[in-house]
């Protein structure tokens, strides 16, 4: 049996059912995913070299994944047509040849019936973090209360959802009409005004129809990955909301939209909820982190400040967007963006420039008569490249994902000895209250002592004020001491099974 000659680019319905015969062929387990070896037995019959097969299965699982699901799998035989006729193999293909590129949210056939998997079975990278974090890294943080300290225990909707991008700023930087522009139409409970519009944290994700679910019933939805948002409290999720639609890119990114941070004056009347704390429980979650500015509200506000200073870890997730340029000529934009990149570097506390893209986000055509021939230039190549950046988040949400879970790990790991070096320093019997208080007060010089015993790194510490602050509610006496075989388990699996895993599910052909 020979396979090859399919159609490239739309599919008739003969073609489709012809696929999906051969994509049941190919899934040797039935549970809707090729995986490497799969691959290698069914696409061996299509007489290609070995480095073509590279070429297509890089092509088609372009988000690193570790499996072909049926649209990537419908992609990688239309690259197998094509390679067969004689054509180069190039990520660039689809656009020459018109081939669709995968993307889940389209439905060519009714979704075959997936059996569900024991826990020990994996099939995707994904899948093997699951099972990773349940098995070495969970029984450590549940033991030494990680989740108390840091964000509360990953679930399986945690490792599943789609990439997020949450959007920052004070109030009418354009927030809301940013997502608006990208989504090129309104979405449910979207208002957009001069005054301060977006009173909650918005989540706008793909859904079957138009609606909006308030935060106290999407925070208790299973498949949602807002469950850890219930540490807020009532407060916050009466200010929280999830938007739905049906939406092609709304199946491939989720978008977070917060309320403008306050400034001046109206910094005083103080929020009902930790603000900062619920900015950096979305950040840890996020892929991207837009920070908005606009040419007339360049200050840094104390507010500002704080969440800025929450984001702290996650520096290479921040971009910065200028946007509404179009409202200042190219003179004072000049004058504005050196007074912007100066008030970033104050804040920010890094000697590398931050990246600031310049344009004017929203449906109305820029302003040329103020920004002038050159400036219209400048602004669509920054949007082209900011649109890139968006582009290209679902191709590294699985490196992302593998990336957090490390960074998770080694928190925990810390958190570990820290927690046990303290239950070491407390009395057997008299004085624990006093030695305790000595202890919180002087935490700074324990996370220096855990530091140097353990060869740490200091950079991976949590803030001293913070865990300083989750302390004065615990005994320190009824923590459990150094148990270093739950400490092996999680460098056995950072030093071995991880990469194994990624080894695993790499490239069938490398």
């Amino acid at each position: 049996m020979e396979i090859g000659s399919g159609p490239i680019g739309p599919c008739t319905k003969e073609h489709q059912k012809m696929y999906q015969e051969w994509f049941n062929l190919a899934d040797s387990d039935g549970d809707g995913r090729i995986t490497g070896n799969d691959a290698t037995k069914f696409f061996a019959m299509s007489k290609l070299s070995r480095q073509e097969l590279k070429q297509v299965w890089a092509i088609a699982d372009s988000k690193r994944q570790g499996f072909l699901g049926l649209t990537e799998f419908i992609t990688a035989m239309q690259l197998v047509s094509l390679a067969q006729a004689g054509h180069e193999l190039t990520p660039e293909i689809h656009k020459i040849a018109g081939i669709a590129q995968p993307q889940p949210s389209t439905q060519w056939f009714p979704s075959k019936s997936v059996k569900k998997l024991p826990l020990n079975a994996v099939t995707s990278i994904i899948d093997g973090l699951k099972r990773l974090y349940m098995e070495k890294l969970k029984p450590l943080e549940v033991t030494y209360r990680f989740n108390d300290f840091s964000t509360p225990s990953l679930t399986n909707s945690d490792f599943d959802a789609k990439p997020m991008v949450m959007l920052l700023g004070q109030y009418s930087t354009g927030k809301t009409t940013f997502i608006k522009h990208l989504l090129r139409c309104n979405y449910p409970g979207a208002h957009i005004g001069p005054e301060p519009t977006t009173d909650r944290f918005v989540v706008v994700m793909s859904g079957p129809d138009e609606r909006s679910i308030p935060g106290n019933t999407i925070a208790v939805q299973a498949d949602m990955p807002f469950s850890g948002l219930t540490t807020f409290g009532g407060a916050f999720l009466s200010k929280f909301q999830c938007s739905q639609m049906p939406h092609p890119l709304l199946d491939e990114i989720t978008f977070v939209d917060t309320p403008g941070v306050l400034s001046g004056e109206k910094q005083r009347t103080q929020r009902s909820y930790d603000f900062t704390g619920v900015i950096s429980w979305f950040a840890a979650k996020c892929d991207l982190i837009l920070l908005l500015f606009d040419p007339h509200k360049l200050d840094i506000s104390d507010e500002f400040k704080r969440v800025i200073s929450s984001l702290r870890g996650h520096d290479d997730k921040i971009r910065v967007v200028l946007n509404k340029a179009d409202q200042v000529d190219t003179q004072q934009l000049m004058r504005v963006y050196g007074a912007l990149m100066w008030s970033l570097g104050k804040v920010l506390n890094t000697p590398e420039v931050v990246r600031v893209y310049i344009g004017s986000f929203n449906d109305k055509p820029i302003n040329e008569a103020a920004v002038g021939p050159i400036g219209l230039d400048l602004f669509e190549k920054e949007q082209d490249d900011l649109l890139a950046d968006l582009v290209d988040i679902p191709k590294k949400a699985c490196d992302r994902r593998i990336n957090e879970f490390v960074k998770r790990a080694r928190a925990a790991k810390i958190h570990a000895y820290i927690i046990s070096h303290l239950k070491k320093e407390m009395p057997a019997m008299m004085g624990k209250a006093k030695t305790q208080q000595r202890l919180i007060d002087n935490l700074e010089e324990e996370f220096a002592k855990v530091q140097r015993e353990f060869h740490l790194p200091a950079g991976d510490f949590p803030n001293v004020e913070h865990f300083r602050e989750v302390l004065n509610g615990y005994s320190i006496d009824k923590f459990e001491k150094l148990k270093p075989k739950l400490i092996q388990t999680v460098d056995d699996m950072l030093g071995y099974e991880i990469p194994e895993l990624l080894k695993n599910f790499r490239n069938p052909y490398d």
